[in-house]
Order: structure tokens, then sequence, then C-alpha cells
């Protein structure tokens, strides 16, 4: 009875050894090093951050043009061109939180749970945008969940594009669709 336990307890072992770790299970393509997070994160906010502000009425007309680099992330021209677009529209809407009510008076926007992933040179980026609008009389909050395409050629990473994940959503900063 002692040798039959002894075996059964060998074969849980070996089955344990050959059965790959739970933590391997699941795991999904590699997430690239906190400074890289950091440093997509912040090229993605800079790009909303200013697409917000023109949201904000003293603000209009009052735009710089989009860094071809931001914290060493390089901008597509594809993405710089739709930018520039985007922020010309927001300025000359009439944006209040009512058709025909208060304007905007300030605008606030940061990236949440941000998580970036390298597949071959790709990396994309997924994060949780909140964006805060403020008017005279109060303030509106949204979310959106936004995900940030990314190329690499050897140590240099470019933004080739953005989306929102949220289906139907619209968010604040985002001009009309056409």
């Amino acid at each position: 009875m002692l040798r039959h336990w002894t075996r059964l307890g060998l074969v849980l072992a070996m089955a344990g050894c050959a059965a790959p770790a739970s933590s391997a299970l699941g795991e999904g393509p590699p997430r690239v090093d906190a400074e890289t997070e950091r440093q997509l994160t912040v090229a993605a906010r800079t790009l909303l951050q200013a697409r917000s502000q023109a949201l904000v009425q003293q603000n209009r007309h009052d735009h710089r043009r989009l860094p071809d680099e931001i914290l060493g992330v390089a901008i597509a021209p594809g993405v710089a061109r739709v930018q520039e677009r985007a922020v010309r529209e927001l300025e000359t809407r009439n944006r209040a939180p009512v058709e025909g009510g208060p304007a905007y008076t300030g605008a606030r926007t940061r990236l949440a749970g941000a998580r970036a992933v390298r597949v071959g040179d790709r990396i994309t980026l997924e994060a949780v945008e909140h964006t805060e609008v403020r008017y005279e009389t109060g303030k509106v909050t949204q979310s959106v969940r936004r995900s940030f395409e990314f190329v690499t050629r050897g140590e240099r990473i470019t933004l080739t594009g953005e989306r929102v994940m949220d289906p139907g959503a619209h968010p604040f900063n985002d001009p009309d669709p056409r």
C-alpha cells in the first residue's frame, strides 16, 4: 500500500512538472516595458488633450501645431493632419453641454489603465480616456475606451492611428463623423 502511494505521488509530481505554469496560460502578447508604456501614454494623451482644449471658448485660435515628436514618439504625418483638422473643427463648433447653453470654460483629459502590448513591429496601447469639461454652472465627465497604434523601426516608435473601442461612443473631443 505504501508503494502505491509513493508511485501515485511520483506520478503527480511529474505531471506537475510537465504542465505549463498557470501564469503562462493566457498571458497573451508580450507587454512593453514601463518606460515605453509611459512614453506611448504621454503621446496619446497629448493628442486628446489638445482636442479637449479646442472645445474651450477662450482657447480658440490659440492652438499650437502638433509637434513632430512627443517624448521620443514620432507622430505619423497622416495622424498629424487628422489631428490639426479635428482641432480646427472643434474650435469653430459651438460646443456646449446643452444646445444654446453656456460654453465650456475648461477641459481636462487623462488616460487611465494604459496597457501596451507588442506583436512584431506593432504596439497597441489601450486605455480609458477620462475627459472632464467644465462650464459656468457645472461639469460633465465622459469615459471612453481608446486604442492607439504604433509602429517600431529599430528604436524609433511612430504613432500611426487611434480609434474609439466603445461601440456607439461619441467622445466630446472627437470631431463629428462624416
